[in-house]
């Protein structure tokens, strides 16, 4: 079972997000199942659970773990592909957000826009890799810090923008033979109190659903989080989402 996957098919989005089909996954990722083990767990028929679970592993989200005898009947045992489960923008391919229409560094919007193509590319990334049977190269960092004040926050962005863009500077080469790109995305949001991050009503464990982030804004008494997360630019200016017009705010 994988840690997490990404839903890029329309149909495959709209069957996980079944209120029933979701709560079968929360349970198949706790381990694997019967339909009729299930039937008592969500309060249904045992023919009806196997209806959405035939419709689950039949856009991938649940597979075969093996089967067993149990009296006269053979039961199918079932078993979520993954632990957690994101849908990507591509799944509404026709109004994903395109963070390259409208550049706003201080818009928590564009930052919305930018961290859902960071879902959608990196979930192609991953899909790509599994089926090539490559390993995929990619980094993370994630932390938190508390400013004092508002000058402090103002004042570490100007840092953190100088120093990015003083590494790639030093290390961007577009005249690479054989190089390739990579977009570097730098995130700076305030961080969400563990009672509003909003959970699926489900009573299994791991959670079936998992959402890539969450961004709202709030005063300057609640820690802000830093993210940084390389996945590909062509230029500094485009890592950095640098633009000419005046930044605004969300």
């Amino acid at each position: 079972m994988l840690d997490v996957t990404v839903i890029e098919d329309a149909e495959a989005a709209a069957v996980s997000l079944d209120p029933i089909r979701a709560r079968l996954l929360a349970e198949l990722a706790a381990g694997p199942a019967s339909a009729a083990m299930l039937a008592g767990k969500v309060g249904l028929p045992r023919q009806k659970v196997n209806y959405h679970l035939k419709a689950l592993e039949r856009h991938g989200l649940v597979e075969l773990a093996g089967e067993r005898r149990k009296g006269n009947v053979t039961e199918r045992l079932m078993r979520a592909t993954a632990a957690s489960y994101v849908i990507s923008p591509l799944a509404l391919a026709a109004v994903q957000p395109d963070p390259d229409r409208f550049r706003d560094q201080l818009s928590a919007r564009w930052l919305l826009a930018v961290g859902a193509r960071l879902v959608r590319d990196v979930g192609a990334l991953i899909t790509g890799a599994a089926k090539a049977r490559k390993r995929l190269a990619t980094y993370a960092l994630d932390g938190e810090v508390t400013f004092a004040s508002a000058a402090d926050r103002a004042a570490f962005i100007e840092e953190l923008t100088q120093g990015v863009g003083a590494l790639i500077r030093k290390y961007h080469d577009g005249n690479a033979e054989g190089g390739r790109d990579h977009r570097i995305v730098v995130a700076v949001h305030p961080t969400l109190k563990p009672e509003a991050i909003a959970k699926p009503e489900v009573t299994a464990k791991p959670e079936a659903i998992a959402k890539p982030g969450a961004i709202a804004k709030s005063e300057a008494t609640v820690t802000p989080e830093v993210t940084v997360e390389a996945g590909a630019a062509s230029t500094p200016e485009a890592a950095l989402g640098v633009d000419s017009t005046p930044p605004g705010q969300d």
